[in-house]
């Protein structure tokens, strides 16, 4: 039977940003706002095309729907990654040590922290705070988790 493979290597392009603003904490929590918010400005972006795609045009309204979205998604997502960036690198720093409750930790600070923000903007519960800080601190966890794995 006939048998052929493929040698190579696929690599991720990298692009770094880097902003010093003299402070470690700081300069961790802009790098994760700018990081995760330009993935989600490009997500928003890559929706808004295959749905002009499928309309078959787009139009002046449409476009600016799409740049409102994008600035929105980008700065929404960045700054709940912005926060955990912080919080993970700030935890560690109390700690003096690098592990996985790090990211248990700060993903615990940050789903609470957006959860008390989202909740006092909404009037929604206070019940939220609680459920958004154990899922942050779920999906940090996991992260971490799957960050080792690879």
């Amino acid at each position: 039977m006939p048998h052929s493979s493929f040698s190579g290597s696929l690599t991720t392009p990298k692009v770094d940003v880097a902003i010093d603003t003299g402070n470690a904490f700081f300069n961790h929590t802009i790098d994760g706002f700018l990081k995760i918010g330009a993935v989600a400005a490009t997500r928003a972006a890559a929706e808004e095309a295959y749905d002009a795609a499928k309309r078959g045009s787009i139009s002046r309204h449409n476009f600016e729907h799409t740049l409102k979205k994008m600035c929105k998604e980008g700065a929404y997502w960045g700054t709940v990654a912005g926060i955990y960036v912080g919080m993970e690198y700030g935890v560690e720093r109390v700690r003096g040590t690098r592990d996985w409750k790090n990211a248990t930790i700060g993903g615990a600070l940050t789903g609470a922290i957006t959860g008390a923000l989202i909740s006092a903007a909404g009037h929604n519960n206070k019940d939220k705070v609680v459920v958004d800080a154990i899922t942050g601190a779920a999906i940090a966890t996991a992260a971490e988790f799957l960050n080792y794995l690879t």
